[in-house]
């Protein structure tokens, strides 16, 4: 589903517009131009994911999956990351990037780190789900902007919904983009977890800094509602509660 000429939604579950598995999070594809392709987080992988579909959804919007030579996680959440290992044994020349920390983790298999045993047992994911290793680069470094094709995209450090956490602003293209992962939905939304790694300081501490640094036209978050334009008030209104010393709206 192309959201621009940049940017397409070739993903996503329940908390979206059910594109592949139930549980699997929005994952976007980047079209740097020149060929150049990139997903946006991985989705849940195996036979809990819908990888062939993401696929056809890739190739409905007219995109050649042998482009895509880069995978970024904005989180190592396995609703966001699980897939990894599905995506790199199909596609053998994809480079595989997140934080340091999210690195360490995909490549380690750290179930604990993601918090996955806590989640089977609370019924979040299937009993029998597992988190498969696999090579991951650490190479979204806080601020430091790369180029892919046409465009500049520059990772942010965001944690608060987890460690290791990151946001993307995406320019040079037909909007400014930010891919926000699971930092902030529509209306202010956030999600917070009763998990090791969730804190509301750095939640609070993060969206302060987003609001601060970065403009830009799309939210492009990693559940929910899209909001192509005026993207940014949903991160200035969390911001404001949190000013308040109160808690944004929560998502389910």
């Amino acid at each position: 589903m192309r959201l621009t000429g940049d940017i397409s939604l070739v993903g996503g579950g329940n908390t979206g517009f059910n594109l592949s598995a139930p549980l699997d999070c929005h994952i976007y594809l980047i079209n740097g131009g020149n060929g150049e392709l990139a997903l946006v987080d991985a989705g849940m992988g195996g036979k809990y994911g819908e990888t062939d579909r993401i696929i056809e959804n890739i190739q409905r919007d007219g995109y050649d999956l042998d482009r895509v030579t880069m995978l970024i996680l904005t989180h190592y959440h396995a609703d966001h990351a699980g897939g990894t290992w599905d995506w790199g044994t199909r596609l053998p020349n994809l480079r595989v990037i997140g934080s340091p920390l999210t690195s360490r983790v995909m490549q380690e298999g750290d179930e604990a780190a993601i918090s996955l045993p806590e989640a089977r047992a609370g019924g979040m994911y299937p009993q029998d789900y597992t988190l498969t290793p696999w090579q991951c680069q650490p190479d979204l470094i806080d601020s430091k902007a790369f180029r892919f094709g046409k465009l500049r995209i520059t990772p942010f450090d965001t944690p608060g919904h987890c460690a290791g956490h990151n946001s993307l602003l995406v320019e040079g293209g037909e909007l400014r983009y930010f891919i926000g992962g699971d930092l902030i939905f529509y209306g202010g939304t956030i999600v917070a977890q009763n998990i090791h790694d969730c804190s509301i300081q750095d939640y609070s501490a993060s969206i302060a800094r987003m609001v601060r640094e970065v403009e830009f036209d799309s939210l492009l978050p990693g559940h929910y509602t899209i909001s192509l334009r005026d993207g940014k008030r949903h991160l200035e209104k969390a911001h404001q509660i949190f000013c308040q010393l109160g808690m944004p709206r929560n998502a389910p």
